[in-house]
């Protein structure tokens, strides 16, 4: 098996290491952290594929952060960051369990009850960097459907085959996963 997957994105060519991520699977492990030129080129082709009218951008920490704040930069809006723990200084969180193929034990995400304050009859774009079977975005929704906002779009850098099959879902290119 070959190490590296060969990623063909907004112009771009990244290799990205392939990591078991089960026993029978492995996925192509794609990390925007510290990338500069790939998080401007994609939140510009992100950006592009938007609807008018987003108040504000939601996404979860912790790598997809740096794309939102691109995008959210070209749109002249603020963003919210859905955070894995509550946080000593934040006020009556909403708190919301999740499960994702890249982590081992069930997760809780959590927005800070100033942000859901924020996201009060705003209509919202979830931004991330990756979506794989779809339960991060499913949760985010959950925790918004807890706010009185709207989702009115969701938009992803990538999108993994075989897992997540809404329409619903913007993205720029498929990730392919590795079946053994």
């Amino acid at each position: 098996m070959n190490d590296t997957y060969e990623l063909h994105i907004s112009g771009l060519t990244r290799n990205l290491k392939k990591v078991r991520v089960a026993d029978d699977l492995v996925i192509a492990s794609f990390v925007m952290l510290g990338d500069t030129e790939l998080i401007e080129r994609t939140a510009e082709d992100l950006y592009r594929k938007l609807p008018d009218g987003i108040d504000y951008l939601v996404c979860p920490e912790a790598k997809g952060i740096p794309l939102t704040h691109a995008i959210a930069r070209r749109l002249g809006i603020n963003y919210v960051i859905v955070r894995k723990s509550v946080k000593g200084y934040m006020e009556n969180p909403v708190i919301e369990k999740v499960q994702s193929i890249t982590t081992r034990e069930p997760q809780i995400i959590v927005l800070d009850g100033l942000d859901a304050q924020k996201l009060e009859n705003k209509r919202v774009c979830i931004v991330d960097d990756v979506v794989s079977t779809g339960g991060s975005l499913k949760a985010l929704e959950s925790l918004l459907s807890h706010v009185n906002c709207t989702v009115v779009t969701k938009v992803a850098v990538l999108l993994e085959e075989g897992g997540y099959e809404s329409k619903d879902l913007v993205y720029l290119a498929r990730l392919p996963v590795f079946k053994e």
